[in-house]
């Protein structure tokens, strides 16, 4: 297991930017406790029937079972007798929690099984750890953007047939023109990569997922394509199988596997892109910039800075353990050594603009503009929590913004005769995304409207974003069959020892298919870490420093911040609370809270702090 905790205090970081004495003593003890529970696990391992799998579902429910308490005695002080006292803290709490076995994630609490149903699969795309990928579709069947040339015809192989009995007695093209009917599609963005994937050990498909709106603002399932490239030539296109739900059956074990290798999708993409990508990477040039190009006097400076809070600290220790070649996440996701390559294709595709929430819900069709609906946006589904909550958050922070800038910035020509401000949108665009310095697509800074536009953008990829996409890595991945991280075998074909275990002992059948143990501990392990608070957490609405400015009007505007920010929290724990809502807490049970303001410390599924800090 790739953790090496020593190598976090060798990362160079520039000095104002490392963690402080308090996070890192408690982000050491996270990764030892980690460790240790990695060690421990593994080792009851070697005593299973098989060794390096699961054999059932009861058998990945040990992992939360038990635990080893830590023996306060001479043992314990004679390793622990040189390490800070809020390290000895963590690892010798007395809070029950074991250290040999992990905490038992949200996602099976309420009821074991519950994470298996349609319903569950289906609500994990509104209110789940990847909320930002699901999207209207507006032609059938879809479409893809591949070069023919290349691959070949890439257009999906599902019709009307496949999906008419799962309509509600609707046909395709009146559920489309209704706006029912979505996709979650990550055919075009995996396809290039399936055929060297694949001849890894790890074996994907390129998915499509089709889902119906239905009556009661839950969506369900229809359809799901698995894609491979053409065995004799990519050009000659894609080869695809179609699975449809069943409930019965073998056809029901292949319909609970083609949902598998979907969720494998899109556990690799939330972790390389929606998480990595679009939060740690892309805000690291605006920390930098920052720290160059604005003085610490300066009114932008002061507003930004808690927002970069730890970001360059945590983007190095990432590098070095996590997203390294050989790294975690080559080991423990799908795409493996093509991870970073992935990524690097996907970033071409970026554009600061669309960082904002209003206007990503619009392209992913997920929203309309409409003036009468709040914070003039109609959604396409009503009940998707992430969006309702995500707005609310979105339109404080804007209001803020806009109360903070027009303190100091009181005609467009202050704006544009900053030197400093100037210079730093200047070294942004051509440094820090220097790769996209020729973008048509990127802002002016001409105008007040436009720092409070951008600074909007800014705070909310480094605060709501990122905890939206990142704290419920372990209430939802926290249980490995419910979002593996890699699948190793495809689709079993009839008449194979494969297929017929499916019948058989299906449990084993799905475990033997996605990640292996030790992978899923990994995993499990990593995100364990990456989904608690620290101690010294400063959130949304919060400020290191109670007197950060001298001037009454900002401060005056920031409480008015703080106090809208526990009022939207109110609002959405109400929200949970109203059982019309059902993709508020779904069949697991489990209330969505990954955008409320507030948090403690720990494991807690909730919580905006200011900045990329974990």
């Amino acid at each position: 297991m790739r953790l090496p905790i020593t190598k976090i205090s060798k990362i160079y970081v520039p000095r104002d930017e490392r963690f402080l004495h308090l996070k890192r003593s408690e982000f050491i003890a996270y990764e030892l406790e980690a460790v240790l529970k990695f060690l421990l696990s593994g080792f009851d391992a070697l005593f299973d029937d098989t060794i390096d799998e699961f054999d059932s579902f009861e058998d990945v429910m040990k992992l939360y079972r038990g635990g080893l308490k830590l023996d306060e005695g001479n043992l314990f002080n004679k390793i622990l007798k040189d390490t800070a006292f809020h390290l000895l803290k963590e690892l010798g709490r007395s809070d029950g929690e074991g250290l040999s076995k992990y905490v038992e994630p949200q996602i099976i609490r309420a009821d074991p099984s519950a994470w298996s149903t349609d319903e569950e699969f289906a609500r994990e795309m509104l209110a789940g750890v990847n909320p930002v990928s699901i999207q209207l579709l507006k032609e059938f069947p879809p479409t893809s953007k591949l070069d023919p040339q290349v691959y070949g015809s890439q257009h999906s192989s599902i019709r009307p047939h496949h999906i008419e009995e799962h309509l509600d007695g609707l046909d395709v093209d009146e559920v489309v023109k209704a706006n029912r009917l979505f996709i979650l599609d990550f055919h075009d963005l995996l396809m290039p990569y399936v055929k060297r994937i694949n001849e890894t050990s790890s074996k994907i498909y390129a998915t499509r997922t089709l889902l119906l709106l239905q009556t009661d603002g839950t969506l369900k399932p229809i359809a799901i394509e698995l894609s491979l490239p053409h065995p004799d030539d990519e050009k000659l296109g894609a080869v695809s199988k179609v699975c449809t739900p069943a409930k019965l059956g073998v056809e029901a074990e292949i319909w609970k596997l083609a949902k598998a290798y979907v969720v494998v999708n899109d556990s690799g993409v939330h972790q390389l892109v929606s998480h990595w990508l679009n939060t740690h990477a892309v805000i690291e040039p605006f920390v930098i910039a920052t720290n160059r190009q604005l003085s610490v006097l300066h009114p932008i400076y002061k507003l930004l800075q808690p927002h970069f809070r730890d970001t360059m600290n945590i983007n190095a220790s990432a590098r070095a353990i996590l997203i390294s070649s050989g790294g975690v996440i080559e080991k423990t996701f799908f795409s493996g050594k093509y991870s970073l390559e992935l990524c690097s294709k996907i970033y071409k595709n970026w554009a600061f603009p669309n960082q904002a929430l209003p206007k990503d819900l619009i392209l992913r069709g997920m929203a309309v503009e409409d003036s009468n609906s709040p914070h003039g946006l109609r959604l396409t589904i009503e009940d998707y929590p992430y969006a309702v909550d995500g707005l609310d958050i979105w339109s404080a922070i804007k209001t803020w913004v806009q109360d903070y800038c027009m303190c100091y910035y009181k005609t467009d020509a202050m704006v544009q005769n900053d030197i400093e401000l100037q210079s730093w949108w200047k070294e942004l665009r051509e440094e820090g995304h220097g790769d996209m310095r020729h973008e048509s697509w990127w802002p002016n800074m001409s105008s007040v409207q436009d720092v409070i536009d951008n600074c909007t953008i800014i705070i909310w990829i480094s605060s709501a974003l990122h905890a939206a996409v990142n704290f419920g890595q372990y209430p939802f991945a926290g249980y490995p069959p419910n979002r593996p991280t890699l699948s190793r075998r495809l689709l079993p074909e009839p008449n194979t020892p494969e297929y017929d275990e499916l019948a058989t002992n299906p449990e084993k059948a799905y475990l033997k298919t996605v990640s292996s143990q030790t992978q899923s501990l990994i995993s499990v392990t990593l995100i364990e870490i990456l989904s608690r608070h620290t101690s010294d957490e400063i959130y949304l609405g919060q400020r290191e420093c109670p007197k950060w400015t001298m001037d009454p009007e900002p401060l005056e505007a920031f409480e008015i911040f703080g106090n809208k920010l526990k009022e939207i929290e109110k609002r959405m724990v109400k929200r949970n609370q109203d059982e019309r809502l059902k993709n508020r807490y779904g069949p697991v049970k489990v209330p969505y809270t990954l955008l409320h303001p507030s948090s403690e410390k720990g494991l807690t599924g909730r919580g905006i702090p200011n900045s990329v800090s974990i």
